[in-house]
């Protein structure tokens, strides 16, 4: 059964989740995810991605615990320990994250229903967050169950939030709803009504931007908290200047110093021609 399907728009690429009747994440999901990022990748065309979920109010409810239960089973039987010392190797799913991450295209969660677990996880992998306004429940109660978020919720949530808000979320295993995520900062927007128009619209707007230019701001911003402040800053000075060279900026840049773009022009949006005050 598919549970991830890829839908190209021109040059958007839309990825729906789905798992009746549960809505649930399973390792089957992670390799059709991982198969969809592999034609992401390799497609030039595509240049914004979307994430959803095509059951109602269901975004990817939660990692399917049976699953997560059976694999306890198997490792207690087999008396294995843990330390931080010998640190576990990346499952799929966590590869499939960090190559979202990694990625120069931008990622977008529409997130148009409930979304715990390791299908909040897939969300703060994203560039962008979009909360569909509803009676949804959003993210990491995993300490309810004697566990701890394991596929990167304490670590990216932390740097999107900050290490407070964080511990309380995650110590209490409190779950939240979508104009909450925008109070507390894990979401842009909280959409009423279909989240997906919205989606598309910020995508159409990406889409038109150079595919460069986004790609250097993405590796930046997503680097910043783990990079030394000046080889930060170095790297985008140096990453500045690649741009200044590029052929888009060039062409672009040529035309406002001209007078030829019209100042009105939603990509100018903050700036003015030259000579106004």
């Amino acid at each position: 059964m598919m549970r991830v399907e890829l839908n190209q728009r021109g040059s958007i690429a839309v990825l729906s989740f789905a798992n009746p009747p549960t809505g649930y994440m399973d390792g089957e999901t992670e390799e059709q995810l991982s198969s969809c990022l592999d034609r992401i990748e390799e497609n030039d065309d595509i240049r914004v991605v979307i994430l959803t979920g095509s059951q109602q109010d269901v975004f990817i409810r939660h990692y399917d615990v049976s699953v997560l239960y059976e694999r306890s089973l198997k490792m207690a039987e087999k008396g294995l320990s843990f330390s931080i010392e010998r640190p576990v190797p990346e499952t799929l799913f966590h590869i499939c994250l960090r190559r979202i991450e990694a990625m120069p295209k931008p990622f977008i969660a529409a997130i148009n229903g409930t979304a715990m677990g390791g299908g909040f996880e897939l969300a703060l992998a994203c560039d962008l967050r979009l909360v569909q306004d509803g009676p949804y429940e959003l993210g990491l109660p995993e300490v309810n169950l004697g566990i701890l978020p394991g596929a990167g919720g304490t670590q990216r949530l932390t740097r999107l939030i900050g290490e407070a808000k964080a511990l309380e979320l995650e110590l209490l295993g409190r779950t939240f709803g979508p104009k909450e995520a925008v109070i507390i900062g894990v979401a842009s927007e909280c959409v009423v009504g279909d989240v997906m128009n919205r989606a598309m619209e910020i995508a159409e707007t990406l889409s038109q931007r150079s595919p460069k230019a986004i790609g250097h701001i993405k590796k930046l911003i997503k680097g910043a908290a783990r990079t030394d402040l000046d080889v930060g800053l170095a790297n985008e000075r140096t990453l500045f200047c690649d741009l200044m060279v590029d052929d888009y900026a060039l062409q672009e840049m040529g035309r406002m110093a001209a007078g030829e773009r019209d100042i009105q022009d939603p990509k100018l949006a903050g700036f003015k021609k030259s000579g106004e005050a």
